[in-house]
C-alpha cells in the first residue's frame, strides 16, 4: 500500500519502510508522528483519491533523526547601482521512517521508543564528609560543552539609532544584522576603515564593494 501526503508545502509518495526527509517537524528521535494531510491511498490500480484530503486517513512515521540541509548561496546584484548581496541558508530538515499507513481513523500501533535510563555512575554523588571552614569559595565553573557567544564586532554609540534603511543595498533585514554587530548609525559607517570593511565581510554576509558603497552614502547622510 502506499500514500500521497503534503508536508511543509510539498508532497511525498510513501509506503511502508521508507525512509524520507522533509522539512523540519518536532519531534524527538524514536518518537511517532503522525502526517494527517494524505491526498491519496492506494494498493496497485485501486487508489482512493481525496477532495482533497482521505477522511480517516493518515500516515505513521518514525523520527530518525533533526539535521540541516546543504548550504545555499543567494548572490543578488543591481545594475549598474554597485550593490551586491550575498547570504548562505540551510534549511533544517527532518529524517523520518514511515511505520504504516492507516486508514479509517485507525492509530498508530507502534509507540514512541523509550528514552535510555540514567546510569548510576552519571547521578551526582553527595559527599557526606563537612566542608572545610577555611576552604576558599571556588569560582563557578564553566561547562565546557556551553555554546560561546561571540561579542559584537563594534560597540553601539549611545542615543537614539539612525534608520539605516535609508542607505541603498541597506533593508530592514540587513539594518538588524549591523545592529547586532554594534553598527547602528550614519556616523558608525562613515568613519569605517578598510580594515573594518574586511572584518565584516569575514563575519557578515556581505560583500567588501557593498560595504564601501555604504560608507561612501553614509557620509552624505551623517553631515
Amino acid at each position: 500500500m502506499f500514500a500521497v501526503i503534503k508536508t511543509g508545502g510539498k508532497q511525498y509518495r510513501v509506503a511502508a519502510d521508507d525512509l524520507l526527509q522533509v522539512e523540519l517537524i518536532a519531534g524527538e528521535p524514536g518518537e511517532i508522528i503522525q502526517f494527517a494531510d494524505v491526498l491519496a491511498v492506494g494498493q496497485g490500480a485501486e487508489v482512493t483519491f481525496g477532495a482533497p484530503l482521505v477522511d480517516g486517513a493518515s500516515v505513521a512515521a518514525e523520527v530518525v533523526e533533526q539535521g540541516r540541509g546543504k548550504k545555499v548561496i543567494a548572490f543578488k546584484k543591481r545594475r549598474r547601482q554597485n550593490s551586491r548581496r550575498k547570504r548562505g541558508h540551510r534549511q533544517l530538515l527532518t529524517t523520518v521512517r514511515i511505520s504504516e499507513i492507516l486508514t479509517g481513523g485507525a492509530k498508530p500501533s507502534k509507540k514512541a521508543a523509550a528514552k535510555p535510563a540514567a546510569k548510576a555512575e552519571d547521578k551526582p554523588v553527595k559527599d557526606d564528609k563537612p566542608a572545610k571552614k577555611d576552604a576558599a569559595p571556588k569560582k563557578a565553573e564553566v561547562k565546557a560543552d556551553a555554546p560561546a557567544v561571540a561579542a559584537p564586532l563594534f560597540t553601539a554609540p549611545k542615543g537614539e539609532p539612525d534608520d539605516l534603511t535609508k542607505i541603498k543595498g541597506i533593508g530592514p533585514v540587513a539594518a538588524g544584522q549591523l545592529a547586532e554587530q554594534g553598527i547602528t548609525t550614519f556616523a558608525q559607517v562613515a568613519k569605517l576603515t578598510d580594515k573594518d570593511i574586511v572584518r565584516i565581510d569575514e563575519a557578515m554576509p556581505f560583500s567588501a564593494d557593498q560595504i564601501t558603497d555604504w560608507r561612501e552614502q553614509a557620509k552624505e547622510l551623517a553631515k
